[in-house]
């Protein structure tokens, strides 16, 4: 009997990673969600997005995150075309990264209406793109407490306004905001994470660059439980090839940190390599490990 249930749970685990031994001839299909800043250099805008798109799908991925939105629009469609393209290509429309800084006056006063103003547009337009994520992908560096205080004040009054819409509000960090508060013995990201409303910001943590910040994402994780509702998966090039990011502790804690959705992200490609070649294996990679889930937020 014990080798009987051996035999049953091995085979559990090679069909899991989607292992030819296992009589699996294709990997198990995962939620791998890809940022579109990853192929900027082939997508176009417009409906030559298309065909990228499609390749995207038949490489695994499942999802998108948009980082084209400009007057209204998302990569020069509107926000409903976008979205069939998308959709036509077996994709979903998962979430976008758009930016929209205070500016130095409303840093000062504190009052920043002109600029909330903007989202209105802005979360209209995604609300009809049927995006569930709007995430802002920097903001301003080297700040006091003071001025880091407004910037979160800020996020949570956009954070609102998206949950108003029905749509989830979050930061995506770099390695500045591992960086000290410039008056404050405590980091960028830990003021901000103390500093919004859990209610209406979370945060898509780049576990590269938390790295290359010095910073353990599985320790944030376990101080700041589900917080984390998205992660950018990212690594210097092709995901999991170069050793310095313990993937497999982040997806062991993924529960931990809340996750709802992953989004690979590849910063370029090495001289040799094609971009598509890097988002290929950085997909096989999260296809074939075992550790990565299939679903999230289960």
């Amino acid at each position: 009997m014990k080798r009987i249930l051996i035999a049953i749970m091995t085979l559990a685990a090679l069909t899991a990673c989607g292992n030819k031994a296992a009589g699996v001839k294709e990997p198990v299909r995962k939620d791998i969600g890809v940022q579109l800043y990853s192929v900027r250099e082939i997508l176009g805008s417009g409906e030559a997005i298309k065909p990228v798109l499609k390749q995207l799908a038949d490489l695994g991925y499942t999802a998108v995150e948009a980082a084209g939105y400009s007057d209204g629009k998302i990569y020069g469609l509107d926000p409903a075309a976008y979205k069939a393209a998308v959709e036509e290509a077996g994709l979903q429309s998962l979430s976008t990264h758009v930016n929209k800084y205070i500016s130095k006056e409303e840093l000062e006063s504190g009052d920043f209406t002109e600029s909330l103003k903007w989202w209105d547009e802005c979360i209209a337009a995604h609300k009809v793109a049927g995006v569930k994520y709007i995430v802002m992908p920097s903001m301003a560096r080297n700040l006091n407490a003071k001025d880091l205080k407004t910037w979160c004040d800020y996020f949570n009054a956009v954070g609102k306004k998206c949950a108003e819409a029905g749509i989830l509000f979050g930061y995506h960090n770099h390695s500045q905001e591992f960086d000290k508060v410039t008056d404050l013995d405590e980091k960028v990201y830990d003021f901000m994470l103390k500093n919004t409303d859990p209610q209406y910001v979370f945060f898509e943590m780049d576990v590269y660059w938390a790295c290359i910040g010095r910073a353990f994402p599985v320790e944030y994780f376990e101080k700041y439980p589900g917080r984390f509702k998205l992660l950018h998966i990212k690594d210097h090039y092709d995901v999991g090839v170069s050793g310095m990011v313990n993937f497999e502790a982040i997806f062991n804690n993924a529960k931990t940190a809340g996750v709802e959705a992953i989004i690979t992200e590849v910063e370029g490609h090495p001289e040799g390599k094609t971009i598509m070649d890097v988002m290929k294996s950085s997909a096989d990679y999260l296809l074939g490990s075992c550790f990565v889930p299939v679903h999230y937020g289960e």
